[in-house]
């Protein structure tokens, strides 16, 4: 019998699992994802499989998180962007400032306008001479020219001469977007090459563990949109893996639960991820899905990627009170898990004082070679230190600030990864989750208990209780995913956007939870039901009033919650928006299982215009070219583009090919001039089951 092994790759977890041909769940394995070396827990995940059936994959598939994780938590491997064209208020409204710094962008005359004619020429010397001076300090290079969608020239160019003068990657907007907005495709850029040394990192590593187990199957992996790409092209363009785990989820979650319709909800470690799906599909973002505080221009399934997790940093924010996320932190009960030695300190630190380094650890996290290029001689040496364990930042701060400093700047730039109270270690404390150290959760819940209250005067837990501030931290987290849930409801009546939807689902948040919502801990709850209802009956008495609005989900879309702590914060979530809950069988690796369960699909689009009467224009990879009569400029765009999507298809792994054809016309018809014609975009969509290793029987 053949088999389908989807795997999937997350920030706290690595799932397994094998699919037979009738995409039947037969085994399935979980470990923990060791970022350091990711082969190590893809190994272990495999080795949970059994080895018989291993040896009958015809078709391996890959998902992960890790892209939309670095995007949420705003790190990623050190780039150059090369922007041709921009100006100062472009290069401002990008966002490229923020995710790259100001060193990191350098402005270039080039560019083109509208019609595709070049705004100045290429210089040369200063464009080699900026390739020169950031090469060593770089893993990849963005460019990106204003119009290059409509002549890509420049861009092609500039990507000549650095791949000339040195050996990095480097990725273009043109082919990673077709839309206008020269802003945002730099910004997709950046990402893109933000990523490519991850992506190639996590390919290595799958491909070295299969091959010693010698499965010898075609590797593909999930892109944002739910399709299949392989290896390949994933190296290309791994900015279409950003939203790679949720998409994957959503296809798993429907699979599972053999649910046409639904909310998918899905909870990792360090994000909460929502989806609508109707008619078994979900819904795709065209102008780009929102991921933490960027939206990239990429086709995706429309989710709501949130930093709330299982490892989320539970934190106090100015104004705000209690925060859980973006920042993605060790739980205290996985890392004592790991070294039982630290929980003498975590004992120890219950009775001191508090200070801010208190149950603070430091881990190495990513050894990624472009940041330990350019660390200097501190940082290298916190390195070295990191790597034989983890550091505990108390006795750093005390006896060798130097080494704590370091560790500081590792950290921000992604190598190195804190320890910090979390969701997880709070669901230990409840009797929630049982997998790690249920003491050191107790240990880290009084020791933050006592931080927050002495050094913020936040709560009013008795002093030595972990019970009371973990119950609070699980509250926030159901409230937290009930505004989502409702800010996605929202958002997905096409009323309102996501700006104004989070503000109103902030207030009917509230309105449907009650003013405390389910942070009130049990006994608070039972005793204000008894006196609403004692309330209710009694004349004169401060009852509860009826509520004018009722808020109300649809009862033909129930949420299907899935991943790790499904079962821990789903139930309590249902209960308060009042809709059905569906926790699938095997709902904790329903990512894995939708790795598997895609087609290989590319979409490509090409533009027409009539920038003057009777003359049309046809925006193709090698410039514009023009036309004098209207079906032939469709007829040539629509052959361009099904040459150029059946190309990248069978490029990216399909075994055969369909095509899909759609046309979205800007027309305006008036009583002087008829039917005028001002724009067209042609799209053609090329999918297929991808390519699988024939296994004998």
């Amino acid at each position: 019998m053949a088999y389908a092994l989807g795997i999937d790759t997350g920030g706290t977890f690595t799932d397994a699992v094998l699919l037979n041909a009738a995409r039947e769940v037969v085994a399935a394995s979980k470990s923990l994802t060791t970022r350091f070396d990711l082969a190590q827990g893809i190994a272990a995940s495999l080795d949970g499989l059994p080895a018989e059936w291993l040896a009958q994959v015809e078709l391996v598939s890959l998902s992960t998180t890790l892209t939309t994780n670095s995007v949420v938590e705003g790190k990623g491997s050190p780039v150059c962007a090369l922007l041709l064209g921009y100006d100062a208020h472009q290069i401002k409204t990008s966002g490229l400032v923020d995710l790259l710094g100001h060193d990191a962008i350098e402005s270039l005359p080039g560019g083109h306008d509208a019609g595709g004619v070049a705004l100045a020429a290429l210089d040369e010397a200063a464009c080699r001479a900026a390739i020169a001076k950031h090469a060593p300090r770089v893993s990849a290079f963005a460019i990106s020219a204003t119009f290059a969608v409509r002549n890509p020239a420049h861009e092609m160019q500039l990507r000549a001469w650095v791949q000339e003068l040195c050996d990095v990657p480097v990725t273009c907007g043109h082919e990673l977007a077709s839309s206008l907005g020269a802003p945002r495709r730099a910004l997709t850029a950046a990402l893109n090459a933000r990523m490519i040394s991850h992506v190639k990192t996590l390919i290595d590593s799958v491909q070295r563990t299969l091959a010693q187990r010698q499965i010898d199957a075609p590797l593909m992996i999930v892109k944002g949109d739910g399709s299949l790409i392989n290896v390949a092209s994933a190296l290309q363009r791994p900015v279409s893996t950003v939203l790679s785990g949720p998409a994957a989820s959503v296809l798993g979650a429907c699979a599972l639960s053999g649910l046409d319709n639904a909310i998918v909800a899905d909870m990792g470690g360090t994000t909460t991820d929502i989806a609508v799906v109707r008619g078994g599909l979900p819904a795709l973002s065209f102008d780009g899905a929102m991921v933490g505080n960027w939206r990239p221009m990429i086709e995706a399934v429309k989710v709501y990627a949130i930093g709330l997790g299982g490892d989320s940093e539970v934190r106090l924010q100015g104004g705000e009170g209690l925060t859980i996320g973006p920042r993605r932190v060790l739980p205290l009960s996985l890392l004592v898990h790991q070294h039982p030695q630290f929980l003498a300190v975590l004992e120890r630190q219950q009775s001191e004082i508090p200070h801010a380094s208190q149950m603070r650890f430091a881990q190495a996290l990513s050894a990624d070679p472009a940041h330990l290029g350019r660390l200097n001689d501190s940082e290298m040496r916190a390195w070295e230190r990191l790597c034989q364990g983890p550091v505990d930042l108390e006795a750093a701060n005390m006896h060798d600030r130097d080494l704590a400093r370091a560790v500081a700047r590792l950290e921000r730039k992604g190598l190195a990864i804190y320890t910090g109270f979390t969701p997880s270690d709070a669901a230990h404390v409840l009797g929630m989750s049982a997998h790690w150290s249920a003491p050191a959760a107790v240990c880290a819940a009084r020791i933050w208990a006592r931080q927050m209250r002495h050094m913020y005067g936040l709560g009013k837990w008795p002093l030595g209780d972990a019970v009371a501030p973990a119950r609070d931290v699980v509250a926030k987290v159901t409230d937290t995913i009930c505004q989502k849930l409702i800010e996605a409801g929202l958002n997905d009546a096409g009323q309102m956007n996501e700006a104004n939807a989070g503000k109103v689902a902030a207030l009917l948040t509230a309105m449907a939870l009650g003013r405390n919502g389910p942070a009130a801990n049990a006994n608070a709850n039972a005793n204000a039901n008894a006196a609403a209802a004692a309330a209710a009956h009694t004349p004169g008495a401060a009852g509860v009033q009826q509520p004018v609005f009722a808020l109300q989900f649809s009862p033909d879309l129930p949420l299907v919650g899935v991943g790790a702590p499904a079962g821990s914060y789903y139930p309590a979530v249902a209960r308060g928006l009042g809709v059905q809950l569906v926790v699938p069988p095997h709902a904790h690796v329903a990512n894995a299982v939708g790795a598997v369960l895609g087609q290989v699909a590319q979409r490509v689009h090409m533009t027409v215009t009539q920038p003057v009467r009777g003359t049309f224009k046809v925006f193709t990879p090698d410039g514009p070219l023009d036309f004098r009569v209207l079906d032939e400029a469709l007829a040539h765009a629509r052959t361009l583009a099904a040459d150029e999507a059946r190309a990248r298809a069978l490029a990216a792994g399909a075994a055969t090919v369909e095509l899909s054809f759609g046309q979205m016309d800007n027309r305006v018809e008036n009583e002087i001039d008829g039917d005028v014609f001002f724009e067209s975009t042609v799209s053609v969509t090329a999918f297929g089951p991808p390519l699988r290793k024939k296994v004998s029987p």
